[in-house]
């Protein structure tokens, strides 16, 4: 593991691909969601690819999934 990758760890800041499959979805629905006004990114890493907050993120996609199952809207959803 690079350094870099365990600060950022550590700092609980998590890829799309990470969040993706820890939140058990694709990491084209965290970009979807992104896009969407409906995730926040946290941070860029140097080569420009976004950071999540892992615990917040995670939460907010199984409240967006939940929602949606509930046919709620997602412009109704954003933040």
């Amino acid at each position: 593991m690079t350094s870099a990758r365990r600060i950022r760890l550590e700092k609980g800041l998590l890829k799309v691909g990470e969040v993706a499959k820890e939140a058990g979805v694709r990491p084209s629905t965290v970009k979807f969601y992104t896009e969407q006004g409906l995730l926040e990114v946290a941070d860029y890493t140097r080569g420009g690819y976004r950071l999540y907050d892992r615990e917040k993120t995670i939460r907010r996609i199984i409240a967006i999934r939940q929602m949606i199952s509930r046919r709620i809207q997602l412009s109704d959803l954003r933040i």
